[in-house]
């Protein structure tokens, strides 16, 4: 994995966590799910990436 790609999917993760309290705090479910889905969607990305390094390893 780049170190952008990492920058990006930080990014992206950080930013899900920032929407997900907003969201609570403001009791606004759409924002709050919004941002869980931006953190899984960063997770995912970072899965694959790993799996992709792992398999140029070998």
């Amino acid at each position: 994995m780049g170190l952008g790609d990492k920058i990006r999917n930080a990014a992206t993760k950080l930013t899900g966590r920032a929407k997900e309290a907003t969201g609570k705090a403001t009791g606004d479910d759409r924002l709050k799910n919004e941002g869980r889905g931006d953190q899984v969607k960063a997770d995912l990305k970072q899965a694959a990436e790993k799996v992709k390094d792992a398999f140029k390893k070998h």
